[in-house]
């Protein structure tokens, strides 16, 4: 009888757990947020109006950036709807922006976490087309780090190692 149980335990719980596809898509976002939110934290206050040249955006609008771009991306994923909003051009202070980016990311988290085999399949419209949901959030991966290659070129050029390069 009990090995009748943990059998069945076993069974309805692997039933719960993530696929691999799914797995794999969150631990990349698992470690590109700790990249983004650890970079935004390592960046001196001072140095968040830098900007490399005039024409691009200063660190703390790219911190901006990346929050806004969580609540798009992962609000075609995640039940709950994003707050509405404009961090990049409305938030400015250091503490209020890896705040903002640390909720955006809590709030993406959410989203990861609601996927599941079907649901992953699911479509939902996306810059003009259909997407599956697991589409759309491995599409904010590469946005996530396409931006976390531009902090790491802010970081650097401010004398500081970012955090996928520590020790």
């Amino acid at each position: 009888m009990r090995q009748t149980l943990l059998v069945t335990f076993i069974t309805a719980a692997s039933a719960f757990a993530q696929s691999p596809v799914i797995a794999d898509s969150t631990g990349l976002w698992t470690m590109i947020k700790g990249n983004l939110i650890k970079s935004a934290e390592k960046m001196p206050e001072e140095n968040y109006s830098f900007k490399p040249v005039p024409e691009v955006r200063s660190f703390g609008e790219l911190v901006g950036h990346v929050a806004n771009a969580s609540y798009f991306f992962c609000g075609r994923v995640n039940p709950e709807k994003p707050p509405a909003g404009n961090i990049e051009k409305t938030v400015s202070a250091k503490a209020d922006l890896v705040k903002a980016l640390t909720a955006a990311a809590a709030y993406c988290d959410t989203a990861f976490a609601a996927l599941n085999d079907r649901s992953m399949l699911e479509t939902t419209k996306m810059l003009g087309r259909d997407m599956t949901k697991l589409g759309v959030l491995n599409f904010h991966n590469a946005h996530s780090m396409e931006h976390y290659g531009n902090m790491v070129t802010y970081l650097r050029m401010k004398g500081l190692v970012p955090p996928s390069s520590e020790k």
